[in-house]
């Protein structure tokens, strides 16, 4: 079935979805982030289209959001020209506003509405990962599940094990994601210091307390990345108090694996969260 775009008036203005409805519907829907560190990334992209079109091949109908991106300064590593944008928590806010609609929506598309989950990969997972301690903050309702793609979570690195360092440097990806690449990109999408940030916008900093109650997740990291640390931390800290956490690494990948589906790894990967949600 053909993926269809609706502009939705959002709580920052018209905000893009792009629903892909599943032929033979298998119960769960799933509200879907790109990547792309805050600033960069589009529903366009394969890590927004291809993955999305794999949930509905699967029976889940898929909302991909089309959130508002961070500003790109002069000379930044995005490659694209200089732009402003938005600051957080905007994008956070958007995701959050697509999760509502599509749980009223979710039974036009043959999902259970109380079986809607959240996910995203890179910096997409940031965000839903940071709606849903939103939510448990403020006592609303949470997502049935939450897919994590290689999230970074954490704007100060987690230190990296000997074994990765070295796989990264084999690699020439040492640099790719440093601790100050990291924190600069962070800073870049609140607009100020890490210092002072929320644990919305950073939930590697969410204490144990914050998380209690987090609805069951998945989370599969790319084996030669260091943002594998981010991921593996925060699936730590949900474990330690009781949460239904899988992590599983997938070998053989690096960064953004899920941007580049013919390569291996990107249905494994789509394999083990539509698992997941489906069971």
């Amino acid at each position: 079935m053909d993926p269809r775009d609706t502009t939705l008036d959002g709580p920052h203005g018209p905000l893009l979805v792009r629903v892909y409805p599943a032929a033979s519907p298998v119960g769960p829907g799933l509200v879907w982030a790109h990547g792309g560190g805050f600033a960069g990334g589009s529903i366009d992209m394969p890590e927004g289209d291809a993955v999305a079109r794999a949930f509905a091949r699967r029976g889940i109908p898929t909302v991909s959001v089309d959130y508002a991106l961070a500003p790109i300064a002069e000379g930044s590593r995005y490659g694209d020209e200089p732009r402003d944008g938005a600051h957080f928590p905007v994008a956070s806010e958007e995701l959050a506003f697509a999760l509502d609609w599509a749980r009223e929506h979710a039974g036009e598309w043959g999902a259970d509405p109380s079986r809607v989950a959240i996910g995203g990969a890179s910096a997409g997972a940031n965000l839903a990962t940071g709606v849903v301690v939103r939510a448990l903050r403020a006592g609303t309702a949470l997502p049935a599940h939450v897919a994590l793609a290689y999230p970074t979570l954490h704007a100060v690195q987690p230190e990296v094990p000997e074994g990765l360092a070295t796989a990264l440097a084999s690699a020439g990806l040492q640099d790719q994601f440093s601790p100050p690449f990291v924190r600069a990109m962070y800073e870049n999408y609140l607009g100020g210091s890490v210092d002072a940030a929320d644990a919305v916008a950073v939930p590697g900093l969410a204490t144990e307390g914050e998380l209690v109650g987090f609805p069951a997740t998945t989370i599969v990291t790319s084996e030669v990345d260091e943002l594998r640390v981010s991921g593996e931390t925060f699936a730590a800290s949900l474990e330690g108090i009781g949460v239904d956490v899988r992590l599983t690494m997938q070998h053989g990948t690096r960064h953004g694996h899920l941007n580049r589906p013919e390569e291996p790894g990107f249905e494994e990967t789509i394999d083990a969260f539509a698992e997941r949600l489906a069971g």
